[in-house]
């Protein structure tokens, strides 16, 4: 009674997720976003002032969400445990 699926692979259907496709569509539109913002910006956090490009800005809030949420995620599955 084997299946000839190797374990921990599903098929396309089950790895495609509507939660997942809207997370890929989501992640695209804030890049292109984030791209299309080329202007330089003077950002002020706490004490020191910087200028840099509003694009570069944008991405590394982008991933710092990313990271925040990748971090909440593996917290969850932790206390699943």
């Amino acid at each position: 009674m084997s299946s000839d699926k190797p374990p921990g692979r599903g098929s396309f259907r089950e790895l495609v997720t509507a939660g997942r496709i809207a997370v890929l569509v989501l992640t695209a539109l804030a890049l292109i976003f984030i791209f299309e913002n080329t202007r330089r910006i003077r950002i002020r956090l706490v004490i020191p002032e910087v200028t840099m490009r509003l694009w570069a800005a944008l991405l590394i809030t982008f991933v710092v969400g990313l990271l925040c949420g990748a971090y909440l995620r593996f917290l969850a599955r932790r206390t699943r445990r």
